[in-house]
């Protein structure tokens, strides 16, 4: 390389360094050095020598923030450490009452402090370093799989795409909120307005919205912004606590929100709440409340998590925003299970920055309890930031034209019979199983990420089909030929080819995924998975007593009803079998390999090359095994993966056996090592 390239290449390393470092300056420490003008400068500059020499543009320079590809769809990513949601409090009671829950797993007197954080109303996203370079960025989606928004994270000016510092991990993946300030909402939805299109309903919607756009340079337009909150995974770096993790992410570059707290007891951390409640309309972007979390690693770690969310942290959720407006009508909504609920036609109304037109009224039971009518004065509520409610009637505006609300006596939607399934239910159903709106729903259900994992069929594909006649039953799905979907509005050959794959593939679903696709009130994930295991065969549903259910821990009465009400149903014994003609394979395949580790609890820790967390813990789960998320005496195995956590030093404090997942996967083909 010649003197003079030497020379430029050095210049520009130069400006991508300062230009780092006045971002860090203004985004991280909200300190700026230089006018904007004199920033634009220097990136101008940047500009114009990248594009003489294009061999020295490097993919975390900062002129590379915008893609000038428009994208074609977005890729699907496995999280490393999955992305659960939290639990909410609405009083200072519940949050009292969450840490004594959990001081109660301990078993033992301890200490608990917290770090509490505002809760931004954005969106989640996940984003990965190597080497300290931003190469992923991504969408919680179902807390397991989300979606690569690289491109479009790229455009988030907060976000940096190379780390500051000399210490950064090899990986390092953190989480974060993307939201969009109130003010460029409103400017937004302006802009919106004048070119006849519909506003956002609110600014999470909008930055929602627009990190889905295939065009990166419209997201950049947008002005969205991210602050990092979470840790999610490291390799050649470790934390023992969330506040520790703030300050080095903080040091790296990372944007943090500046009102963290340290708390040493839930007593602090709840004056700070209240304390903060009083400033949420001052800031420049929406806040519902409060984030609150165990600040040490290691006291999570053995707080484990549920299902869906993590024990060592909780929201706070901050009183919700109220508004008085008329009830103009009550219409009837269908769900997927023919339930019917009244739903509240309301005189827009603006309720914390919010246009309010619409909301449940849950069942008739509660429209007597409110004792609510067409034409009255009611008190709206925004509960929990989300949810619309009405509150209460307003009496007093009474003019004696009000109309009661009635129960329908026959569907709304297809005309047919209403009626309470059960007496002690509060709920009426419409009982014609061939009911469009329910179908419609149910279709949407059946071809969910949880069920059978239909992509392509959403809620557009599925209004056409049905609206005309083309699916008539969930099973009319595998029967459709390719010309009927052109002979809907906008499809080509390629959508229509990739829908008809997704069906296909779907067909190998396991048992506990059908099941759960099928919509049986009542059973959710978790009860698909354990039914599927317990009887292994669609058929032996159709002769299932009551106590062949109640025998299931897991499987209350209310559970075991609704199953053996499905299932005694002649529809569903022929919609079964047109499923079976289709080619679904409707039991759970025996494996040699089933069972052999009946009895056998497993613990895991660290990272493992073949499988995800969760998988290797299905495949504990499927050979009779039991998983655990903490390390005692009563576990068989740790297993443990690379950079393993605090459980890997209690499990060799226990003198517990541990193996590698070489090991691992030997005992799931034979059952021992």
């Amino acid at each position: 390389m010649s003197k003079d390239l030497k020379k430029i290449k050095k210049e520009i390393e130069e400006l991508r360094e300062e230009i780092r470092r006045h971002d860090y300056l203004y985004y991280v420490l909200d300190n700026p050095e230089i006018s904007d003008k004199e920033y634009d400068g220097l990136v101008r500059r940047l500009k114009e020598l990248e594009g003489k020499y294009p061999q020295f543009i490097t993919p975390d320079s900062p002129t590379q923030r915008v893609s000038g590809q428009v994208l074609e769809g977005f890729k699907t990513v496995r999280h490393r450490v999955a992305m659960l949601s939290l639990d909410n409090t609405y009083s200072t009671e519940e949050v009292r009452e969450w840490e004594a829950r959990n001081k109660r797993l301990f078993k033992k007197e301890v200490e608990l402090d917290y770090v509490v954080e505002p809760k931004i109303d954005g969106v989640s996203c996940s984003l990965t370093y190597q080497k300290g370079v931003l190469v992923l960025g991504a969408t919680r989606g179902d807390g397991s799989v989300g979606e690569d928004i690289t491109a479009n994270i790229k455009t988030v000016s907060s976000i940096p795409l190379k780390l500051l510092g000399k210490d950064v991990p090899e990986v390092l993946e953190v989480r974060g909120e993307v939201y969009m300030e109130k003010e460029d909402f409103q400017r937004l939805n302006k802009e919106r307005a004048k070119q006849g299109e519909q506003p956002f309903a609110n600014p999470r919607n909008a930055a929602s919205g627009s990190l889905k756009l295939l065009e990166p340079a419209l997201v950049a337009k947008r002005r969205l912004k991210c602050f990092i909150h979470s840790f999610g995974y490291s390799e050649g770096f470790s934390f023992k606590s969330h506040k520790e993790f703030l300050e080095k992410a903080k040091a790296w570059g990372l944007r943090i929100n500046p009102y963290y707290k340290h708390c040493k007891n839930i007593e602090e951390v709840i004056e700070y709440c209240l304390k903060f409640q009083e400033k949420r309309e001052k800031l420049e972007y929406e806040v519902d409340g409060m984030v609150i979390k165990v600040n040490s690693f290691s006291q999570q770690e053995k707080l484990g998590t549920t299902l869906k969310s993590p024990r060592w942290a909780v929201a706070y959720k901050f009183p919700a925003h109220q508004a008085t407006t008329k009830l103009l009508d009550v219409e009837m909504s269908v769900g997927r299970t023919g339930a019917i609920t009244p739903v509240a036609v309301l005189k827009p109304v603006e309720c914390g920055g919010v246009t309010i037109s619409r909301s449940t009224l849950h069942n008739f039971e509660e429209v007597e309890r409110l004792g609510i009518k067409i034409g009255d004065t009611v008190l709206v509520e925004r509960a929990g930031e989300v949810i619309p409610k009405i509150v209460k009637v307003i009496t007093s505006k009474r003019t004696g034209k009000e109309k009661p609300v009635k129960v329908p006596k026959s569907c709304p939607v297809c005309g047919g019979k209403v009626s309470k399934v059960k007496e002690e239910e509060v709920a009426y159903y419409c009982i014609n199983p061939a009911c469009p709106a329910q179908l419609k729903r149910a279709l949407l259900h059946f071809a969910s990420r949880g069920a059978m994992d239909i992509e392509g069929v959403g809620e557009s594909l599925v209004e056409e089909l049905v609206d005309r006649g083309l699916v008539k039953d969930l099973a009319d799905i595998y029967f459709l030929e390719k010309e009927d979907l052109f002979k809907l509005p906008l499809f080509k050959e390629k959508k229509a080819g990739n829908i008809f794959s997704a069906i296909e593939r779907s067909k190998k679903k396991e048992l506990a995924k059908f099941l759960y696709g099928l919509g049986i009130r009542y059973v959710g994930e978790k009860i698909a998975r354990i039914l599927a295991d317990r009887f292994s065969d669609i058929d032996k549903f159709f002769s299932l007593k009551k106590e062949d259910l109640e025998n299931i821990e897991e499987v209350g009465p209310n559970i075991a009803s609704s199953v053996i009400e499905y299932f005694s149903q002649n529809s569903v014994r022929q919609l079964i079998k047109k499923f079976k003609k289709a080619g679904l394979i409707l039991r759970k395949e025996r494996r040699k390999t089933e069972g052999i580790l009946r009895g056998k609890k497993f613990v895991f820790t660290g990272e493992l090359a073949s499988f995800t967390r969760r998988q290797a813990q299905e495949e504990v789960l499927k050979r009779g095994g039991d998983v655990s998320s903490s390390v005692s005496k009563n576990v068989d195995y740790v297993v443990a993966g690379r950079n393993p956590g605090s459980k890997f030093n209690k499990a060799k404090a226990l003198k517990l056996r541990i193996i590698n997942e070489e090991e691992f996967n030997k005992i799931l083909e034979k059952g021992e090592i």
